[in-house]
């Protein structure tokens, strides 16, 4: 119902204020949050699982180096609780058999260098370990060249060991192949050398534990048994680059006899420690670690801090392992429990989107929900701008009647709003301001009703002059 005066009686405020707007806040706040989860989820699939708490290592023969090695391996890693299981092998060529079949299960092996022309793919190196010395003995007069072994006895170690196949490579190299006059045997070690002893060989290629200073000394104790003097020894290891020229010098088996008497100069190609590339890098960590305290010693062979090393021979070094090479343990490892170190770095990786997604992103959440609320304000002033507009035109009676009704209509929204208490104030000025257009609404149509009414009334003069002036 109008008033007199036709002004609308004032509505009736239905709009309901609230401490905080939680559709709003949970509009604003939801796309930062989604970016929140998706990096999250992301991260989650990304992230490198925890460590396995098993691996299998093929070592060597039961009593070898590389078995005992193996099994001090398997005494480290104990202390961080992952089982090692030992496996027992012929050596380094079934071992590279074995980390090349996935079936296999092998995770690490020790593999002689100069087994393979070609690595097999998946396969990294953790670094070189220790050097596998390669001695040769023999019956006869002195000889300086492998070349004059041609047509004797030669014992080259047995299938799937790295002695016969270094041996192979060296013969071929001096032109003696397999098929040809000279008797190519397999056998290996303590076979090889007590055949050698008893003169059922003339020559015996030792490799590994089989040429340790302990008994390449026994060795040359032996009457008629002479030592093969790599006196190109250093020519060998320029044209085989997996090869070391080493020098044992004189006296270093035993003083008091002078054993040697003189300088013996042979060659050795490494031992590396060598993995498939989806080993865990926590894993590679721990199995470099414990190849420092097995491998680091010094020896006749070798310096102190020579082994593990770097050595790019024949597999690449894993980049886990030129990491821990370059800079150590990761801060975390070196720092916790190897199991809480692992847990928490597998938490940042987590923690990184949280960080740098959602933490800026609530810088924008206050902004955002101010824009929300603001802007179901500020909407409405466009309808008033046009009403006011169209109120200025020549409207008929009807027109400015149907703008009316469309300002009820704005008024009844806005005053049926849900508003936070902080912007009240706003939610006033637009009552203000709506109430400004009901003003001039009714100022133009009350200017248009006294020109319509002074205009009736001088036709109605004018009218009444014409009849007077007819009368008369």
């Amino acid at each position: 119902m109008k008033s007199p005066s036709g002004r609308k009686p004032p509505a009736r405020l239905v709009a309901r204020f609230v401490a905080i707007s939680w559709r709003d806040l949970a509009v604003s706040f939801g796309p930062i949050l989604l970016v929140s989860v998706a990096a999250i989820w992301l991260a989650v699939r990304l992230i490198q699982p925890a460590p396995p708490s098993t691996l299998t290592m093929s070592a060597g023969p039961k009593g070898s180096t590389f078995w005992s090695a193996a099994q001090k391996y398997k005494t480290i890693l104990a202390r961080n609780n992952i089982t090692l299981n030992v496996l027992e092998s012929e050596g380094s060529a079934q071992n590279l058999a074995r980390l090349s079949d996935p079936a296999s299960h092998v995770d690490v092996a020790f593999v002689q260098d100069g087994l393979s022309s070609k690595v097999p793919e998946g396969l990294v190196s953790l670094g070189s370990v220790a050097y596998v010395p390669l001695a040769v003995f023999y019956h006869g007069p002195p000889v300086t060249r492998l070349s004059q072994f041609e047509g004797e006895r030669v014992a080259i170690g047995a299938q799937g060991s790295g002695t016969r196949e270094l041996a192979l490579a060296l013969l071929k190299a001096n032109g003696i192949e397999p098929d040809g006059k000279t008797q190519l045997l397999p056998l290996s070690g303590d076979d090889a050398a007590r055949a050698l002893v008893a003169g059922k060989i003339d020559v015996a290629f030792l490799a590994g534990d089989s040429a340790q200073p302990p008994v390449m000394g026994r060795l040359m104790r032996m009457p008629g048994v002479r030592f093969f003097d790599f006196a190109q020894a250093d020519a060998y290891a320029r044209r085989f680059p997996y090869l070391t020229a080493i020098t044992i010098p004189m006296g270093a088996f035993d003083f008091g006899r002078n054993l040697p008497a003189a300088p013996l100069h042979f060659i050795a190609p490494t031992a590396e420690l060598v993995a498939r590339d989806s080993l865990h890098p926590a894993l590679s960590d721990l199995l470099i670690e414990a190849a420092k305290e097995v491998h680091g010693r010094s020896t006749l062979l070798q310096r102190a801090g020579e082994f593990p090393a770097p050595r790019a021979q024949d597999f690449p070094i894993s980049d886990d392992a030129a990491r821990y090479y370059k800079s150590g343990k990761s801060f975390l490892y070196r720092l916790l429990p190897f199991w809480l170190a692992s847990l928490a770095d597998r938490l940042l990786v987590v923690l990184v989107p949280i960080i740098v997604v959602l933490i800026p992103g609530l810088r924008l959440v206050p902004g955002l929900y101010a824009w929300r609320v603001k802007s179901r304000i500020y909407r409405w002033y466009g309808s008033l701008i046009a009403l006011e507009r169209a109120a200025l035109a020549d409207n008929s009676p009807e027109e400015r009647r149907s703008l009316m009704r469309q300002l009820d209509k704005i008024e009844e929204s806005v005053n049926g709003m849900k508003m936070p208490l902080a912007y009240a104030g706003q939610f006033y000025v637009l009552r203000e301001h709506i109430g400004f257009v009901r003003e001039r609404l009714l100022a133009v149509r009350e200017k248009l009703e006294a020109t319509r009414d002074e205009a009736d009334k001088a036709d109605e003069a004018h009218e009444a002059q014409g009849k007077g002036s007819a009368q008369d």
